[in-house]
């Protein structure tokens, strides 16, 4: 290149830079780059660590250490000098040897900040390199790490340090923690697992192949990064995948995907719906929005009812709904379908059977059910589970926290010594909420009774050792069903123990499927389940006492004064006039999660991670219960982002 044409580049490159400072300033951004030494005056830092020689993304320089001659550049770092100035010539001069045999071989110094880049020495090189679309520049890095302050940037951003660390990967950066985690996962990598050289590479080049689909097709509208994009993407695809698609078929995939990613790009990417969907009133609103007529539906069971109440359960559902919909409704089932690949087997043959509505009735089905999802983009899909933030299928699971007030009440009544014993199931949302519930019910009607809390998930034998420390009111899990059977043998529910050691029952807490489904299938024949999908978000249906999907089913053991006390419960519950968490609460460390003068909202009932100040125990952690619970946990755990991830298929 002669110095004609290296001048011409100048010329267009300014002309660019031009452009970008007017339409950053008309959007009311600031036009030139940033200053680091800005950014941190009043932020107290860390430690500084030399990284060293390393090839960085040129993406990710956004601006220069200290703030003189900034303004020579935009924030894209193109040049905002005429082309008589002294800059113009040193540009011109660098243009020329980038193009020639030599090229520009020094690297640049920069700092590095939360993964993003602040050079020191080199600014007019990272200039013309920008301006010939250079995908990564040479640079010695002196990283400067942010002080802890419990934020999830800063959790993510040492999330980040481990991950640069074995990998040497600037290219992905992450803002949530727990993303570094699934990708790991996604690529078959153990967290500190060192990568070779190949493995970066390959990682490196197949991530930028994406963004290129990505962005092509306008990514860049969402508010999300490429690299979170990703994520959603292996969790339908697998990663060697990206190696084979040609760039047509990857965008046909990613368009596949899009409205789940444009729900994960929400600021609240689950809507939690809880009240039964009603269809709009008038003859006008049945016409527009009816559903069909009838139904094929399916339903795909992880176990079978001979092995598991909760599939019985659910398969009594179906047997209702067949029978008060009858005419209207088919059903087919699924049964031991406990591998991804055999459910998406069974969702295959049901489809093929003519299913337009498919069930999947355990959250360990939730992956199987979003790639089927993908697939088959005319069925409506259902898992049984909650916070699955894609708007592709909706989830489904009950309040059960309200009959758990209920119970409590009765627990609390019933203590003659104060103590209740409670066995929890697994520590997944939703669960906190039922053991507050109960504990907020026990203080109802005992000020002075204090839960203690064990979990099923962990080895021991808690009725036994409840029995021996003197506890004489015990809350053991929810029975599946209505059924009678559940409840006389004390195996479920809240029960009583009599000085000869007798259980004897007092009421129990119990999912109504039946009616959940019943609800489910009329909404769609109504019109109502397409109201709100302008939302884009992630539909979760979070169903309680007033919709008749959760129930209490009590004792004619009870003393009429507390059965009465029930109905009363019940009753308030179902017209929404009673709330167990509108009052003072303070949790076990003191701190006021209520004043009572307040409604807590569907979703931090749901998120609930904290207990009530009269429960004595804690939420376990994940390597604190069993391996066979494990799976739930993962899925639905209410601290599931601090779960190491999964190792799937190798990279």
């Amino acid at each position: 290149m002669n110095r004609t044409e290296a001048l011409d580049e100048y010329a267009r490159a300014l002309r660019g830079g031009q452009r970008e400072y007017k339409e950053r300033v008309s959007a009311g951004q600031n036009p030139y780059p940033k200053v680091l030494d800005e950014l941190l005056a009043d932020i107290p830092t860390g430690s500084t660590q030399n990284v060293g020689l390393v090839e960085i993304p040129m993406e990710r320089i956004v601006g220069t250490r200290t703030g003189g001659r900034i303004w020579a550049f935009t924030a894209g770092f193109q040049p905002l000098l005429d082309t008589d100035s002294e800059f113009a010539v040193k540009w011109v001069n660098l243009c020329m040897a980038h193009l020639s045999d030599e090229g520009i071989r020094e690297p640049i110094v920069c700092y590095e900040y939360y993964g993003e880049f602040y050079i020191q020495e080199g600014n007019k090189r990272v200039s013309v390199l920008k301006h010939f679309g250079a995908a990564r520049i040479s640079a010695n890095v002196i990283r400067i790490i942010p002080e802890e302050d419990g934020t999830p940037r800063r959790k993510a951003y040492g999330e980040f340090l481990e991950f640069y660390k074995a990998s040497g990967l600037y290219t992905i950066q992450y803002r949530r923690p727990g993303d570094y985690q699934r990708l790991l996962s996604a690529l078959g990598k153990e967290p500190g697992e060192v990568w070779t050289d190949r493995e970066r590479l390959t990682v490196n080049a197949y991530f930028q192949y994406f963004r290129e689909a990505f962005d092509a097709l306008n990514g860049k509208m969402l508010d999300m990064d490429p690299e979170e994009a990703l994520l959603m993407w292996l969790r339908v695809y697998p990663f060697r995948d990206l190696g084979k698609l040609s760039t047509e078929e990857l965008k046909k995939t990613l368009s596949a995907i899009w409205e789940d990613l444009t729900s994960l790009s929400q600021d609240t990417p689950v809507k939690v719906e809880t009240a039964t969907p009603k269809a709009r009133s008038g003859i006008l609103g049945r016409i527009i929005t009816a559903g069909p007529d009838k139904l094929n539906v399916a339903f795909i069971h992880q176990m079978d009812c001979e092995r598991s109440g909760w599939v019985r359960s659910h398969d009594e559902g179906r047997l209702y709904l067949e029978e008060v919909m009858a005419g209207a409704v088919t059903t087919q089932s699924f049964f031991d379908k406990d591998t991804p690949e055999e459910a998406e087997a069974a969702i295959d043959e049901a489809v093929a059977n003519g299913a337009q509505v498919v069930f999947t009735t355990s959250p360990q089905l939730g992956r199987a059910t979003l790639r089927a999802a993908i697939k088959w983009p005319k069925v409506r899909f259902l898992n049984c589970s909650v916070e699955i933030p894609y708007s592709s299928i909706r989830t489904y699971y009950s309040r059960m926290y309200e009959a758990k007030f209920i119970t409590g009440a009765i627990a609390g009544a019933m203590a003659n010594n104060d103590k209740i014993g409670y066995i929890a199931a697994y520590p997944i949302y939703g669960e906190p909420a039922s053991i507050n519930a109960f504990a907020l019910g026990a203080q109802m009607t005992n000020p002075r009774a204090t839960i203690d809390l064990r979990w099923s998930c962990q080895s021991g034998t808690p009725v036994v050792d409840f029995i021996r420390e003197g506890i004489r009111v015990i809350s053991n899990r929810e029975v599946p069903s209505q059924q009678k059977i559940y409840m006389d043998f004390c195996n479920y529910g809240t029960y009583q123990v009599g000085e000869d050691g007798a259980l004897s029952p007092l009421g129990s807490p119990c999912w109504l499927w039946g009616k959940f489904y019943e609800n489910v299938i009329r909404s769609i024949q109504s019109g109502a389940w397409d109201l709100g999908r302008n939302e884009r978000r992630a539909v979760n249906y979070w169903w309680g006492m007033d919709s008749g999907v959760v129930d209490v089913r009590l004792s004619e053991k009870l003393p009429e004064g507390v059965r009465v006390l029930a109905e009363l419960l019940r009753k308030g519950l179902r017209a929404g006039t009673v709330d167990p968490f509108h009052r003072q609460i303070i949790d076990q460390s003191g701190t006021l999660r209520n004043d009572g003068g307040r409604t807590l909202t569907p979703d931090e009932i749901l998120r609930m991670d904290w207990l009530c100040h009269n429960v004595e125990g804690c939420i376990p952690r994940f390597d604190e219960i069993m391996p066979m619970s494990r799976a739930m946990v993962r899925e639905l755990g209410v601290y599931k982002d601090e779960i190491p991830a999964e190792k799937e298929a190798p990279l």
